[in-house]
């Protein structure tokens, strides 16, 4: 009987970029108890590989700080946002303690006895000891996206790859959720990502990559096999990266 060869891990540490809005599920809002046990499983079988994990988590299934300029000024607004990634993340650590994985939350925005502060030392130094770091409340500042604090944080770590998991399978000109004719880009440059005004991250968190030749991954969270896949560099998704294969 032949053995089953071992898959090894493209990435040695990663920066997952998580949209609020993953863990409300169908309901559109807070936080679906399936839901973030499925995402928290899908990342425990790739920290089992030995990869290293970053997480920063957006808030919007909580508080989404551009619509809430409706009902306070823009600062507020974003300082509210920011908090609403605070209980996300809590909410995920809780998760990986069920999971009977060990995880840590830094975050920008200092809240004595509930997470810890953000520092890249701490960080890095947990993600040497094998626990999974979720990085809380953006970069601590207003009108900054937490795509912007994801490509800062993954920047600051040295990790190998930025996968952002998203509702769709990548990349496409347009949603193709509502738009049945929208293309999809396997793979894109920096400069194709702005010229192209894709969503795929704001301008500043692709720039902020641009820079630092990060390659970003882009992948559906709804299959949590895309992100075993993505990490044994197996073809899923779309990616972001200074020149597209062949170029």
């Amino acid at each position: 009987m032949e053995k089953k060869l071992k898959t090894v891990a493209k990435y040695k540490r990663i920066l997952l970029k998580l949209s609020g809005e993953a863990l409300a599920g169908e309901r559109g809002y807070g936080i679906d108890d399936k839901i973030i046990s499925l995402i928290c499983a899908a990342i425990k079988d790739v920290h089992k590989k030995g990869v290293q994990i970053g997480i920063v988590i957006g808030g919007g299934n909580i508080f989404r700080g551009l619509s809430g300029k409706k009902i306070v000024d823009r600062v507020n607004a974003d300082y509210m946002g920011m908090m609403a990634t605070v209980i996300n993340s809590l909410a995920l650590q809780g998760t990986f303690k069920t999971l009977g994985v060990e995880s840590r939350v830094l975050s920008a925005l200092e809240i004595k006895g509930v997470v810890e502060p953000f520092a890249v030392s701490q960080a890095i130094k947990h993600l040497d000891e094998k626990k999974i770091v979720i990085f809380a409340g953006g970069t601590g500042n207003p009108f900054f996206t937490t795509d912007t604090a994801a490509a800062l944080r993954a920047l600051e770590i040295e990790a190998d790859v930025l996968i952002k998991c998203t509702k769709v399978d990548g990349i496409y000109d347009k949603d193709p959720v509502t738009s049945p004719d929208a293309k999809f880009f396997r793979e894109l440059t920096y400069d194709q990502v702005l010229v192209k005004d894709l969503k795929v991250m704001d301008a500043t968190a692709i720039s902020l990559c641009r820079e630092g030749n990060l390659t970003i991954r882009v992948l559906s969270i709804k299959d949590p096999k895309n992100l075993k896949k993505a990490i044994e560099n197996e073809r899923v998704g779309s990616i972001v990266r200074r020149k597209s294969h062949g170029k």
